[in-house]
């Protein structure tokens, strides 16, 4: 039997968790790909920009590494914990510690996002805020597969997948702190995302219909696509 979820007494507040303590180095640049410039500024503050428009939420909280100084001058509207781990889950789980020392409570929510996916649209957070708040579970902006997926052995295809029902995982994902705080701590460092570990505790997330746009900047490619995508919405 899956764990019961904690039943709120009161009504949960919204927050959101950044994990920004990655060190990039699938996208080839020089220092972490979150501080790169896109379009004029930091990739990181792009995200920030889309969560600061969400008026509903109570708090934005940064997970860094230990030592980083980059937010040492920046807004200090959001709350800055330096207390990122070696993998995502780690700095994740770190940071629900944090949010709950600011004054979180184990019943409220939680949107974990990737500093690197800067073209999120604050109209895609609230629509993952507006299907999951009053959902047993949770859930997480995903969106279905569009492209023939194969598998490869040898660098040779082997198999077809059938794509139906296959989507693609993107962030934010929203749970209640203490339900994803216990998922991480059971699945481990392993899991890639927040959805994974409760999915690993026997639970089945939401899927909320995501933007195509929402990609994360992994590759040195990607930078191009993403100053594209941002100049042309400020045509």
């Amino acid at each position: 039997m899956p764990p019961s979820f904690v039943t709120p007494q009161s009504p949960p507040r919204l927050w959101a968790l950044i994990p920004c303590a990655g060190t990039g180095s699938r996208a080839g640049a020089e220092g972490p790909k979150q501080y790169q410039s896109v379009a004029g500024q930091p990739m990181v503050l792009h995200t920030l920009a889309a969560f600061a428009g969400v008026a509903r939420l109570a708090g934005v909280l940064v997970v860094v590494s230990p030592g980083d100084t980059f937010f040492d001058e920046e807004d200090a509207t959001i709350l800055i914990a330096s207390c990122g781990g070696p993998t995502r889950a780690a700095s994740v789980f770190n940071g629900l510690i944090a949010l709950q020392e600011h004054g979180a409570a184990p019943t409220d929510w939680v949107l974990v996002h990737d500093a690197a996916r800067c073209l999120v649209m604050p109209e895609q957070i609230n629509a993952l805020i507006d299907a999951c708040q009053h959902d047993p579970v949770g859930g997480l902006l995903a969106l279905r597969l569009p492209d023939t997926l194969k598998c490869e052995v040898g660098g040779r295809v082997v198999q077809t997948v059938e794509r139906g029902d296959k989507w693609l995982a993107q962030t934010p994902q929203m749970f209640r702190i203490a339900d994803l705080q216990q998922a991480l701590q059971a699945a481990g460092d392993a899991v890639t995302d927040e959805a994974s570990a409760m999915e690993f505790m026997g639970q089945a997330p939401l899927l909320v219909e995501g933007s195509a746009q929402n990609f994360k900047v992994t590759y040195p490619q990607d930078f191009a696509l993403a100053q594209a995508v941002l100049l042309a919405r400020n045509v």
